[in-house]
């Protein structure tokens, strides 16, 4: 265990932004975690970073404090019953790898969650949600490490207060701790999930003869594939903003006059429209400006095609916010961690 200072983060972040960590260090054992938080020389709690994979941040300056990464590893059945494997991962594991062992072990629930990009850790802090599953719909609980008073704490479901995107890691406990690991309820007789999305459509092109968790992982794999740039060549965070929630009255007057607005029913109050409808509406779907620009394929994602600052991505998010909410009347908000 080594702090080192003045370390690049272009390789710890999926935007490839290259601002600097003033401390930088590792852990891949609880002890090593909390040595690295006491260490009397280092920052106080509020300049400290605890970082997963990286998928879900975007760099905008240079970090002046200490960045930990989350190296913490271990895939484990804690019990079983008729019905479910109760399957603890810890933090560190990196996510699609993960959803490809209960694949290889026949533990249902996850498939839908194919290739999405970050850690295990970042699941329950984020509710990582994807072709009609959330991971409020498969977790049993979370371990974490409480940085001030120094104590292990398990939250069931219900103390994970999850919302669209959000947690009681986003909100209420934001900062104050640390997800060494998760545990997750997957069915032993799969629940298959295939409603959303172009999911028919592509096992049809695959020529699918039978309908398994397998299939469905390698249909969703091949539909993020087609949509969603690699970030191993061009930088970028998945999604930059959430679908945005409205009134039933507000989709209505839009829908007046935008037919073909993408969007569907919540309750009898409520619409979700698609946030890259809005975006595209407006023009912004392949826009490039040096190198921050949004993707071509998918208007939902912004992209670094190489050299551009976090800074300019988020100057670009900026502009597409004050451009929707001048059309539509609708406020976008942000799904990547701003820093």
């Amino acid at each position: 265990m080594q702090i080192q200072e003045n370390i690049s983060l272009k390789p710890y972040n999926t935007f490839n932004i290259d601002a600097k960590a003033k401390y930088f260090s590792s852990f891949a054992t609880v002890d090593e975690l909390i040595e690295l938080l006491s260490n009397s020389r280092l920052p106080t709690p509020d300049s400290r970073l605890i970082l997963g994979g990286g998928s879900n941040i975007l760099f905008t300056k240079d970090f002046d404090g200490l960045v930990l990464k989350n190296e913490l590893k271990g895939i484990e059945i804690m019990k079983e019953d008729d019905k479910f494997y109760y399957v603890k991962a810890a933090a560190g594991e990196v996510w699609h790898e993960f959803v490809l062992h209960c694949i290889d072990h026949n533990y249902a629930g996850v498939e839908n969650l194919s290739l999405i990009p970050g850690s295990v850790g970042a699941s329950p802090i984020q509710n990582i949600g994807a072709y009609g599953v959330e991971i409020k719909d498969v977790l049993e609980s979370v371990e974490a490490y409480h940085i001030n008073d120094k104590t292990i704490q398990t939250f069931s479901l219900d103390e994970c207060a999850f919302g669209y995107r959000e947690s009681v890691f986003k909100n209420k406990y934001k900062g104050q701790f640390v997800v060494l690991n998760v545990t997750y309820k997957l069915r032993k007789l799969s629940q298959l999930n295939t409603s959303y999305g172009a999911i028919n459509e592509e096992l049809e092109k695959m020529h699918a003869k039978d309908l398994s968790i397998k299939n469905i992982s390698q249909a969703i794999i091949n539909i993020r594939s087609s949509k969603l740039p690699d970030p191993k060549v061009v930088g970028n965070a998945g999604s930059f903003f959430k679908n945005p929630v409205v009134s039933k009255f507000r989709w209505h007057v839009i829908w007046e006059q935008n037919k073909n607005i993408s969007a569907y029913q919540i309750d009898d109050m409520n619409y979700k429209i698609a946030a890259a409808w809005l975006i595209e509406q407006c023009g912004w779907k392949g826009y490039r400006k040096n190198d921050a620009g949004c993707n071509p394929l998918q208007a939902l994602v912004l992209v670094n095609y190489g050299n551009a600052t976090g800074k300019e991505i988020y100057d670009l998010s900026e502009e597409i916010i004050i451009s929707v909410k001048n059309k539509f009347s609708i406020e976008l908000e942000r799904e990547v961690n701003i820093v």
